[in-house]
């Protein structure tokens, strides 16, 4: 009974730990959503060809004889050409068609708002220019929740990378460059974030925490910060 329990254990304890503040795997938005479901593809793939690998590998063990009608320079064309390719293109077109998605192509839904975020040794700054030039957080980003916000990176020493596992894909901070990233939380909450490259001896404690409130809010709970109200 063991035996056959301690795989369900096993899986169970796997998905468990696809969730999480940082997981890219428990999505909370389009784009990580677009992410997550690139990543299982990817899985999906290469466990099918693994299979059939195996299964032809067990099928030369077991059936003596398997194979011989053959030739090995068939073998080699099937195994090398006709398995592979097909479903490399299929997973190569599909990638690069999430990404492409990804940095905004084929979208028409408007940017809802436009901030700009600042690395540095080793903390994260943020600045409001769409609700004026003295309104700004440190180590917490807010941003309104069901809109596609617009985040513009930058550094002020050396290179870190901006990433909020469940709401997009991370993006360099670069030095004397602004990269840019959209983002979008589909309903209120808080969501973590973490510098992605390891920039020096404080980068694992280089985190942040994204707010994401209701639009009706946003601007009030903005204003009210930048006023020094503490949040009730």
């Amino acid at each position: 009974m063991f035996h056959r329990l301690a795989p369900l254990s096993l899986g169970a304890l796997f998905l468990t730990s696809c969730s999480g503040d940082l997981s890219a795997l428990d999505p909370a938005g389009p784009y990580a959503g677009a992410i997550a479901d690139l990543w299982w593809i990817m899985l999906f793939g290469a466990g099918l060809i693994l299979s059939l690998v195996l299964g032809l590998l067990g099928l030369v063990f077991f059936r003596p004889g398997f194979g011989r009608s053959l030739s090995p320079k068939g073998w080699m064309i099937a195994g090398g050409l006709f398995l592979p390719v097909p479903m490399l293109i299929a997973l190569m077109t599909y990638g690069m068609a999430q990404g492409e998605y990804l940095i905004g192509a084929w979208q028409n839904e408007p940017v809802v708002a436009r901030i700009e975020a600042h690395g540095a040794m080793w903390h994260w700054g943020f600045r409001y220019p769409d609700l004026g030039d003295d309104v700004s957080t440190d180590g917490t980003l807010h941003i309104p929740a069901g809109g596609v916000v617009e985040v513009r990176v930058t550094s002020a020493d050396v290179v870190h990378s901006f990433w909020i596992p469940r709401l997009a894909g991370k993006i360099d901070a670069v030095p004397g460059h602004e990269t840019v990233v959209r983002i979008r939380a589909d309903v209120p909450g808080r969501y973590g974030g973490i510098c992605a490259e390891y920039c020096g001896n404080g980068h694992a404690g280089m985190r942040f925490t994204v707010e994401a409130h209701p639009p009706e809010t946003y601007r009030q709970r903005l204003t009210a910060l930048s006023a020094g109200v503490s949040a009730p």
